[in-house]
């Protein structure tokens, strides 16, 4: 694998696989340019579970030291709490040092401006700058401050807003039997008390302990959570929920195990906040047509953004959005909370749902707009892809074409997105229509046009 695959500076931050290139010195010299740039004021630390993240986060937290800054250590959680926490507080960043839903090897620094959201277009630019001039602020011995932990506050205020927007009481009523896969990752903790202490669930749970290593791929996804299916069906459960391993990301099983797409539970998420707020809605490119459909049927707009957190959180402030996400993912993110992937307000909202109508998971999902989507990626050569996407684009004269990250075309009732990855050499395909059929014949066509346009030993 190429260097530059193994070290990635993106819209979240910095990433990699621990060892040669992301490395203890790095994550040191990257907190203290963050410490100058935010500023020698309060910054909030905390991870996920990997074995490398008490490494790099003492090595992140002498970065910011060094900068002058007063630390606080969040230890453990999940990131949408780091996050809501550093916006609550007043406190100048934050950092989580997690790889998200990548695999164990990778891990990454996560920053948070002073509200608690991504860095934008512009503050990244700044860091980036300063962190490459290595202009760094050197401390003096009268301007070093020290670390101070609070391992409760946060959770308690991230859990205090969840509420605020549900009605706890009668989803307590309902004593919902549910199963939970926690990955034994960042939210293995918090999650089993949400459920269980704060929402009166009955709960069977796999991989809720921190202290063990991740039992399968860490995204959660229909073809990584057969334990998670297995266990609703064994234990009678009425739902089943997945996280990953810093608990931003949310995967839903119905009550016959069958998990859904992430893009049918963004869009129940969706359909629950247009139901009780005003305001519109925001996606990325790749999120399904289906929330076109639901918005409509609220009278709401729908607005698209490049793939990204950080993108879809930057267009929902412009837009005043009541809530957005990326579908693909299992991302939901209702600003009343926090501008961020908040897989808590998903548990949420589904079983305040499922209580109020009365009605089970494949029943709430079997009322969307149908629609069939398939998802996949096809190696390609440095410098082939102007030339691919301006192939691709005039093999398809007839269709509606957005440009703004990679290539999407469309047309009424079926559309393909194509973009590069900010992480490998692949692009990443994705093709959805309302007949499997025309969704079939969409995905093969762009495929072998794709796959025709460069070399075949970099077909995958």
């Amino acid at each position: 694998m190429r260097r530059e695959h193994l070290l990635k500076i993106g819209v979240s931050g910095i990433r990699g696989v621990v060892g040669e290139f992301l490395t203890p010195a790095l994550a040191c010299s990257f907190g203290q340019a963050f410490g100058s740039y935010v500023g020698r004021g309060r910054v909030i630390v905390g991870r996920d579970t990997r074995a490398t993240g008490e490494m790099l986060q003492h090595a992140v937290q002498c970065g910011l030291l060094a900068a002058g800054c007063e630390v606080i250590d969040v230890g453990v959680l999940p990131t949408p709490t780091i996050q809501m926490y550093v916006g609550a507080t007043g406190a100048h960043g934050g950092i989580a040092v997690t790889a998200s839903h990548n695999p164990p090897e990778y891990n990454a620094l996560k920053l948070f401006n002073g509200h608690g959201l991504f860095f934008n277009h512009y503050e990244r630019t700044e860091l980036i700058d300063l962190y490459h001039q290595s202009d760094f602020y050197q401390a003096g011995n009268d301007e070093i401050r020290g670390i101070r932990c609070d391992y409760e506050s946060p959770a308690l205020l991230h859990i205090e807003r969840v509420l605020r927007h549900v009605d706890a009481a009668l989803i307590r009523k309902r004593r919902f039997r549910v199963a939970l896969d926690g990955v034994n990752g960042a939210a293995s903790v918090m999650t089993p008390r949400f459920l269980t202490e704060t929402l009166g669930c009955r709960l069977d749970a796999i991989s809720v302990d921190p202290t063990k290593p991740f039992p399968r791929e860490a995204e959660p996804r229909p073809d990584t959570l057969g334990d998670l299916a297995a266990l609703v069906t064994a234990r009678g459960c009425e739902i089943g929920f997945a996280q990953d391993p810093d608990g931003d990301r949310l995967a839903v099983a119905d009550e016959n195990g069958r998990v859904l797409d992430n893009d049918d539970v963004l869009a129940l998420a969706v359909d629950a906040a247009l139901e009780r707020l005003p305001g519109d809605v925001v996606v990325n490119l790749t999120t399904s047509s289906v929330i076109d459909d639901i918005a409509a049927a609220h009278g709401r707009k729908v607005f698209r953004t490049p793939v990204g957190e950080a993108n879809v959180v930057e267009m929902m402030q412009a837009v005043n959005a009541v809530i957005g996400g990326e579908g693909s993912n299992g991302g939901i993110i209702f600003p009343a909370v926090h501008l961020c992937r908040d897989s808590f307000t998903g548990m949420a909202f589904l079983l305040e749902r499922m209580a109020k109508t009365g009605a089970t998971v494949s029943e709430l999902a079997a009322g969307l707009p149908r629609y069939y989507r398939k998802l996949g990626k096809v190696a390609f050569e440095h410098g082939a892809l102007g030339t691919l996407m301006q192939g691709l684009e005039d093999r398809f004269p007839d269709a509606e074409a957005d440009r703004s990250d990679g290539l999407k075309l469309q047309w009424p009732g079926r559309w393909v997105h194509v973009r590069a990855s900010n992480t490998e050499p692949l692009l990443r395909l994705a093709a959805e229509a309302r007949e499997v059929s025309a969704m079939e014949d969409l995905y093969g066509t762009v495929t072998a046009l794709l796959l025709n346009g460069q070399p075949a030993d970099r077909a995958e």
